[in-house]
């Protein structure tokens, strides 16, 4: 019955992508499904136009640090949360999740407020911070998951045997929240390639990728949005095959 229930809705929220695909190869100069015939002057209008590509790189570069810096203030940040007993960790907890709560729309404003101040409007850095707080919660849920998820006496059992702590963190407890680690990683990454509010507030004249797909639908509609979106879809694919490729968690005796 479960499955005779979802099936419709996963075919439901599938369609898009099924219309998209096809679209993105029409001959048609305008958005037209079905196509009347299929070509590949789409992708080639995208790959040939510098604006389309640099506004690509520079949202892989903002998703990239974003990455990165998430994972260096989520992991301590979850370390603490889940293993700290002091004061305020309630209050600290409910503060690291909070911009998945606040609409994305008071962040960008009250950013923007800040980052006007410091001159850090138009700097690709400023979009990889801004986006780094949006996409720390999703950092420091999942590796709370998995350090809640962690038996700690193979900690135990490191120190025992003379492991300092940080030996017994990175030869133990990181290998084994390896899964988590990854996931939180790609959740982080297209957290911050998929993000448009706060790009718009921040980007200034720079473009990121999302940005020049809101532009290009309001000034001009043509299958190229379309050749766009599907490598984007490609991208987010690839992310969560990667995720599940090198996600796979290691035991502690697979580790020397």
């Amino acid at each position: 019955m479960l499955g005779l229930v979802c099936a419709p809705i996963f075919l439901f929220l599938m369609l898009p992508l099924v219309i998209v695909f096809p679209l993105s190869l029409s001959s048609a100069p305008y958005l037209q499904f079905p196509p009347p015939g299929f070509s590949l002057r789409w992708y080639e209008n995208y790959f040939g136009d510098p604006v389309w590509i640099d506004a690509t790189i520079r949202s892989l570069m903002i998703a990239a640090t974003t990455t990165l810096g998430s994972l260096l203030v989520g992991m301590p940040l979850a370390f603490s949360l889940v293993r700290g007993r002091y004061r305020g960790r309630a209050l600290l907890d409910r503060l690291a999740i909070a911009p998945m709560i606040v609409p994305a729309i008071i962040i960008s404003v009250a950013v923007y407020g800040i980052f006007a101040k410091l001159r850090m409007i138009g700097a690709w850095y400023g979009i990889a911070l801004a986006h780094t707080i949006l996409a720390l919660p999703f950092v420091v849920i999942v590796l709370g998951a998995g350090l809640r998820g962690l038996d700690e006496s193979l900690e135990q059992a490191a120190l025992g045997l003379g492991a300092s702590r940080w030996q017994a963190v990175r030869r133990v407890t990181l290998p084994e929240i390896r899964p988590s680690i990854v996931t939180a990683a790609v959740l982080a990454f297209i957290t911050s390639f998929d993000e448009l509010v706060v790009a718009m507030f921040l980007a200034g004249s720079q473009m990121t990728l999302p940005k020049k797909m809101f532009d290009n639908i309001r000034m001009e509609i043509d299958p190229t949005i379309a050749a766009v979106s599907v490598l984007q879809i490609l991208v987010i694919t690839a992310g969560l095959l990667i995720a599940q490729r090198f996600g796979r968690g290691a035991t502690a005796l697979d580790v020397d």
